[in-house]
């Protein structure tokens, strides 16, 4: 069925822009080229040397082992996705982790807003054998239970920055912002009946933008959002382990300030990540949050009594894990899709 699809796709591409077969049969090998390409100007575009700097400041033992940590992560949050897939789940779990992987790698590298790794994501999950309706509809739910997560993590770190700090001229930004969140939420309980129903409001107003251009088939995709709103303890599940992966980048956060030599308590590490992701959140459209994230460690980190070079080479550090990781996850994607042009063209 997805093979069929995805032939009419390339015919129709065909009769519009005049692409000859032989085009179709050389786009893997451009593909493959332009996946080498792009390895190479990540990393230069990032800096050869400042990236260096960051390695070589924890070693590359430590930089190893930042990257496993966030391997796990993967894991776990692809165990996040895969729970609010409908029945049957048996042997999607490795093909959510997979376009969990997708979607970071390309949110964080990619010349574009972090939007884009969403819909990367969905069509890596695609390619692992999952329908497009789910693969949609899952990205909707986990999405709406990850940011629901996040502003519980992100409370989290304004009550610490309140108690450790209280003079800080951060507190009321965030408050307030933390506040509308809140109003928000009452609005939907009031607007909507049952939990249920505040789900699908949440999903259908965070999500639904990103997939603006789904617009065949809609009744299937409609099917499947319903199914997944419909189970409700799945969706709280869902919610928990996301929460639990919010804790868990803090313990990396506060494992990163320990690999450059500064030490740091973790519920420091705990607000200083809660607040920058808050902050990237709000900042989404700026590609992979660069320059955001540099400075939101830095000033953050100048609150909790961390040195500006030590949180810089932090975030640095965090620029060369997802470098290092990063670059292979969208190289061998990219095989993926070339495979399957390959397969489709002939």
């Amino acid at each position: 069925m997805q093979m069929k699809a995805d032939t009419a796709l390339i015919q129709a591409t065909r009769r519009k822009s005049g692409l000859l077969p032989a085009t179709l049969r050389a786009a893997p090998l451009a593909l493959g080229l332009g996946g080498l390409a792009l390895g190479f100007w990540l990393v230069s575009d990032f800096g050869v040397v400042p990236v260096s700097n960051a390695i070589a400041t924890a070693g590359w033992r430590g930089l190893a082992a930042f990257a496993a940590v966030q391997l796990v992560l993967f894991g776990v949050l692809g165990a996040a996705w895969c729970v609010v897939a409908p029945e049957p789940r048996l042997g999607k779990l490795g093909a959510f982790i997979w376009g969990r992987m997708v979607r970071d790698a390309a949110g964080q590298l990619l010349p574009f807003s972090a939007v884009g790794g969403f819909v990367l994501g969905a069509r890596a999950v695609m390619l692992q054998g999952v329908s497009w309706p789910v693969a949609a509809a899952t990205t909707f739910a986990d999405v709406t239970t990850e940011f629901l997560a996040e502003l519980v993590f992100a409370a989290i770190g304004l009550l610490i920055l309140l108690v450790r700090v209280p003079s800080s001229t951060l507190i009321l930004p965030l408050g307030l912002g933390l506040l509308a969140a809140a109003v928000g939420a009452g609005l939907f309980v009031v607007m909507q009946q049952g939990v249920g129903g505040i789900f699908r409001f949440l999903g259908a107003r965070i999500a639904a933008p990103w997939f603006e251009q789904v617009t065949g088939h809609a009744d299937r995709l409609q099917e499947q959002v319903d199914t997944i709103y419909a189970h409700v303890p799945r969706l709280l599940a869902a919610f928990v382990v996301h929460l639990a992966a919010w804790i868990a980048t803090a313990g990396a956060s506060w494992m990163a300030y320990r690999l450059v030599g500064l030490d740091i308590d973790f519920a420091s590490a705990m607000a200083i990540e809660a607040l920058l992701h808050a902050a990237l959140t709000a900042t989404f459209m700026v590609p992979g949050g660069i320059g955001v994230q540099e400075l939101v460690y830095a000033s953050l980190g100048s609150v909790f009594g961390c040195p500006p070079e030590f949180s810089l080479a932090v975030s640095l550090l965090r620029r060369a894990r997802d470098i290092a990781l990063g670059v292979p996850i969208l190289l061998l994607w990219q095989l993926v899709e070339a495979r399957r042009l390959r397969r489709v063209a002939a």
